[in-house]
């Protein structure tokens, strides 16, 4: 990323990606088959990687030997990522990885000039505007199609119900709108934006849904994210911190006992470019 890196740990990655996979708004990889080439092979370049969940989730889906680029800042995740490549292709074409170590916020035409398709997940939502503004220019410059998924919605929904919900919901979303020394963060508003920068770029794009859900099976992923959105929330609003610990306790145990759900609202986004005069 940049100066003011947003770190993610391996573990969370590894906790979540599951769940990202079952969340990812499948009819979207549908559609993106009908901008990437007929013949030949892909090469993928893939922002911001993480472990590289991305790959291991959609080459399988596409057809035809790929090449995937893993760009992302931190050397940790990318070794992680280049240890646990992709699967073969749909149908059984060989997939290769190339880590690259790289700022996405400063890619420039050249850099994806290669590129067949243009992927990211879990994005958007910490970029500033202007930030992401010049990314997806750089991706207009080269044409190709680009599927971004699982960018925070804005809207968290646990079951049972419980009244400090709505205000720690409110203040978690404050605190992903955060000011930064690179900029206000775009959190929920990231995928309205970014779908009204393509289409003024010319794209034609597409929204799907992608919530988590989170149940009895997920419950160790429930509890870290719980914790990192109390966190959050708290650091934002200090009010919030006296209630805060009674109300991870109840959480918890409710997700221990198998009896709380908790939906992430996010959403993907994918842009086609109109093919040129």
């Amino acid at each position: 990323m940049t100066a003011d890196v947003i770190r993610v740990s391996e573990r969370w990655l590894a906790l979540r990606e599951p769940a990202d996979a079952a969340a990812r708004a499948t009819e979207l990889v549908e559609r993106l088959g009908e901008g990437l080439p007929a013949r030949g092979g892909l090469v993928v370049h893939d922002l911001a990687c993480g472990t590289g969940a991305m790959g291991r989730w959609l080459a399988p889906r596409l057809p035809g030997p790929q090449h995937w680029v893993l760009h992302d800042r931190d050397r940790e995740l990318l070794a992680a990522a280049a240890v646990a490549p992709p699967a073969a292709a749909a149908d059984g074409a060989a997939v290769t990885v190339e880590a690259r170590r790289s700022d996405i916020t400063r890619l420039e035409q050249g850099d994806l000039a290669d590129a067949a398709l243009v992927t990211a997940s879990a994005l958007l939502d910490l970029l500033t505007a202007d930030e992401l503004a010049g990314l997806l220019a750089v991706c207009c410059e080269v044409g190709c199609p680009l599927l971004m998924t699982l960018s925070v919605a804005g809207r968290v929904e646990l079951d049972p119900a419980d009244p400090l919900d709505r205000p720690l919901a409110a203040a978690f979303d404050a605190h992903q709108r955060r000011s930064t020394p690179r900029g206000r963060l775009l959190g929920p508003a990231a995928v309205a934006f970014a779908v009204a920068e393509l289409e003024r770029l010319g794209a034609d794009v597409l929204v799907g849904a992608s919530p988590w859900r989170l149940g009895v099976a997920e419950a160790e992923l429930t509890a870290v994210w719980l914790t990192g959105w109390l966190g959050a929330a708290c650091e934002h609003s200090p009010d919030l911190v006296s209630a805060s610990g009674a109300y991870a306790r109840r959480r918890r145990a409710q997700a221990a006992a198998g009896a709380l759900t908790v939906t992430v609202d996010h959403a993907d986004v994918l842009a086609l470019w109109p093919p040129a005069d």
